[in-house]
């Protein structure tokens, strides 16, 4: 008998999911009002920990804009980028609420874009690799171009997770859009 190549054996190399497939659930926040299209993408991890990135339907992301910069220092006071964290705990955490900014992107045709927690809890990191490569942020949105990791409250986690919008619901809110 002969042996089969390896790549035949593994079935259709599109049928393999991306860590992020495997090991996230994506849960999606859509802009309101004056900030429609602006959409976020919360994946929740089993272990609670949240990347926060742009949705697919952003107009960044869906538009392939070219960022000219992403600013971390959302106020006077408050620098992302500043955010130290330690031990188990993440004693020192800046704390988040639903409408905190995590960050302003700039694009070259001068549109600007805030990026918002979406979710309760503590920071944990900044993708501080955004600030050296923006690109990353289009090109691997929910890899390594993620925003940042948050971390909510073991007590209303899986409230915040069920309070956004699933990937179908997500759908049915872009088929209403386009009509």
């Amino acid at each position: 008998m002969a042996a089969v190549p390896i790549e035949d054996s593994i079935g259709e190399l599109e049928e393999l999911q991306s860590v992020t497939e495997r090991y996230y659930t994506p849960r999606f926040c859509v802009g309101r009002e004056e900030k429609e299209g602006e959409d976020h993408c919360i994946l929740f991890h089993s272990n609670r920990i949240c990347l926060v990135t742009l949705a697919a339907s952003h107009p960044v992301l869906r538009e392939k804009k070219e960022i000219s910069k992403i600013d971390f220092q959302v106020s006077a006071n408050v620098d992302r980028l500043k955010n130290k964290v330690s031990g188990k705990g993440k004693h020192g955490a800046q704390f988040l609420q639903i409408n905190s900014p995590l960050c302003y992107i700039e694009c070259t045709d001068n549109s600007k874009y805030t990026v918002q927690s979406c979710i309760k809890g503590k920071l944990v990191e900044i993708n501080d690799a955004l600030i050296e490569n923006p690109k990353l942020l289009i090109e691997k949105p929910d890899a390594e171009g993620y925003i940042a990791i948050v971390l909510p409250n073991i007590t209303n986690s899986d409230q915040q997770k069920e309070e956004l919008l699933t990937l179908e619901e997500y759908h049915e809110v872009l088929k209403k859009r386009s009509m």
